[in-house]
């Protein structure tokens, strides 16, 4: 669903009443087949299944119950992921986090009804003219000039400001959904992922074309067409629909007026990570403390796109830190003065080689994941002059732009000869260790963590990469299927390495972080954190607000523990 190869059902239940007022069946012309060793097949279904509706009346109903308590349990619209147990026809919810759209609106402001968006779209059709139909995906308004693309290596021919029309998106379509002023797919449900980034990117989408109307919208709409993107409703008017353009600015500006959710203030601090520097600005005003985790590796693939040592090779030295440079900086700005961790680059040599240029340097390693990475490169004669140009570009940034809020962090060091040898070679290209600039280690080794009381000479802190960590400790490749039943962040193994880490660190005044969804995602695992005296936790935008809400409900909670004696028993066990 989410790659767009299955457009899914839909179905519109009254969430007063729980009667099921709209359903959609699509064709769902391929599934996936669990064989009896564990992996997956894809197959085409049967056409008798593939129009057939895949979930009874009763089950819908069911769900939408299920649904409903959610809700009123969080507060907030949610985004919930299930699975139906064909053998017992048990229904399981697996995930519900807040929904990124409806969530943020005025509750006061019910979201249309079946009804209510059927006699809209007739009496805008009435009056109008219709060119296709689809789902709203991502809510919103916008008019522009029709961009028909359907091979993502004519993505640069597309235009600002153009709408992107197109059969369904994948991740090497996200330079040109970021351009689009609105985007229109054939194929697609509410979980694909021209769906998911539109939501993340805050603009209009219409998925799901070929299913809603009687021609997809690549064949309804003129290549260079001016349309009208009526993505709350899901309808693509032909020409510019004055009034409905109108409607979405005076929307925006009711929004400005909104009243600024207020957030509590944790001990413990909540940072976000963060990987696309675009992105910076859009979630600079959510109640984060600062970036815990900003992925250095990000900005070759947003911006440079090609290897360092062949654009050194080529005379570009200049241009590689330029653009390492204004990545930075728009994170650092978007932030300030909150402090912004980079993770200096982490490629694995795969990943290196896949760059332009890159084949020449990169060796060709049998596990990638193990091998030339992190520390490892800095220091190697072959990586060093590229090692500078990022060190070169963490000084402008800091010093010449004036940025003190940048702090860096060493990735996947492996001996504290390795912590020595970068931390000098940083000191050697002007960047010491001091009152306002502080220098990180990833703990993501057991070698980071039995060593931590010689680490600790070299850095100021740590970020426990808990998805290697838990990897290394478990001796568990965290990519097989096969052993995913022993991986679990929460193993007594794990809990005992982050426990010993964070008693070691604070002992010599260093701080220890934690980047991750473990902690968004496992209340267990974020309450033995915080009874730790973990000093920060790091999580992706859309858990920052939720995260924050937990964490001060168990710091008052642990607060309350101290003063009456009561839960002391309860932690030990949550603890060891």
């Amino acid at each position: 669903m989410v790659q767009g190869t299955v457009t899914p059902d839909n179905y519109l239940v009254n969430k007063d009443s729980l009667k099921i007022t709209d359903v959609t069946v699509n064709n769902k012309k391929v599934r996936l087949v669990r064989k009896p060793d564990g992996d997956c097949i894809e197959e085409k279904v049967p056409e008798t299944e593939a129009k057939a509706q895949v979930l009874t009346e009763a089950q819908i109903v069911e769900l939408a119950g299920y649904v409903k308590k959610l809700e009123e349990h969080y507060g907030v619209y949610m985004d919930t992921e299930l699975a139906l147990d064909e053998r017992t026809n048990k229904l399981w919810m697996l995930q519900a986090r807040p929904e990124t759209v409806w969530s943020r609106k005025n509750k006061k402001q019910p979201r249309p009804g079946s009804e209510e968006k059927e006699k809209m779209a007739k009496s805008e059709s009435a009056k109008r003219e219709v060119v296709a139909r689809g789902l709203p995906a991502s809510p919103g308004r916008a008019a522009g000039k029709a961009h028909i693309i359907f091979d993502p290596k004519d993505i640069d021919q597309f235009n600002e400001g153009e709408v992107l029309i197109t059969t369904m998106t994948t991740p090497d379509w996200v330079p040109a959904m970021k351009k689009a002023r609105t985007i229109v797919t054939d194929a697609g449900g509410m979980t694909c992922h021209a769906a998911i980034v539109s939501r993340e990117l805050g603009i209009p989408c219409i998925v799901g074309t070929e299913a809603r109307s009687e021609v997809e919208a690549t064949r309804a709409i003129e290549d260079g067409q001016i349309i009208t993107v009526d993505a709350t409703n899901g309808i693509v008017y032909n020409g510019i629909i004055e009034d409905l353009v109108k409607a979405k600015s005076e929307e925006t500006v009711a929004g400005a007026t909104a009243v600024a959710e207020v957030f509590p203030v944790t001990a413990t601090k909540i940072y976000m990570n963060l990987g696309d520097p675009d992105l910076a600005e859009k979630y600079g005003s959510l109640p984060a403390d600062g970036i815990g985790l900003m992925r250095g590796e990000f900005i070759w693939t947003t911006f440079i796109h090609e290897h360092p040592l062949y654009m050194i090779e080529t005379g570009r030295s200049d241009e590689v830190v330029d653009q390492l440079v204004e990545g930075i900086r728009k994170v650092c700005q978007a932030l300030a003065p909150r402090q912004v961790v980079l993770r200096l680059s982490d490629f694995k040599s795969s990943e290196y080689r896949d760059l332009t240029g890159g084949d020449k340097y990169e060796p060709d390693e049998p596990s990638a994941l193990l091998g030339w990475r992190g520390a490892s490169r800095y220091y190697d004669p072959k990586y060093l002059p590229a090692f500078k140009l990022e060190l070169t570009a963490v000084k402008k940034v800091r010093d010449g732009l004036g940025f003190k809020n940048l702090q860096i962090m060493i990735p996947f060091c492996r001996t504290v000869e390795e912590a020595r040898k970068v931390t000098r070679i940083m000191c050697q290209e002007g960047l010491e260790r001091g009152l306002d600039f502080k220098i990180w280690l990833m703990a993501e080794i057991p070698s980071n963590i039995i060593c931590a009381d010689r680490f600790n000479q070299y850095v100021d802190g740590y970020s426990i990469g808990s998805n290697d960590l838990t990897m290394l400790v478990l001796g568990c490749d965290r990519d097989n299927d096969t052993v995913q039943n022993i991986y679990d962040e929460r193993n007594l193994a794990v809990r005992r390495s982050i426990r010993h880490l964070i008693e070691v660190a604070h002992r010599d005044g260093k701080t220890v972080s934690i980047c991750g969804q473990a902690p968004s995602v496992y209340p267990d695992f974020c309450e033995f954190l915080v009874r730790s005296g973990v000093d920060s936790i790091s999580v992706n935008p859309d858990a920052v607000k939720n995260t924050k809400k937990m964490v001060a409900q168990l710091e008052q909670r642990i607060l309350l523990d101290a003063m009456t004696g009561r839960g002391k028993a309860e932690s030990t066990e949550l603890d060891w």
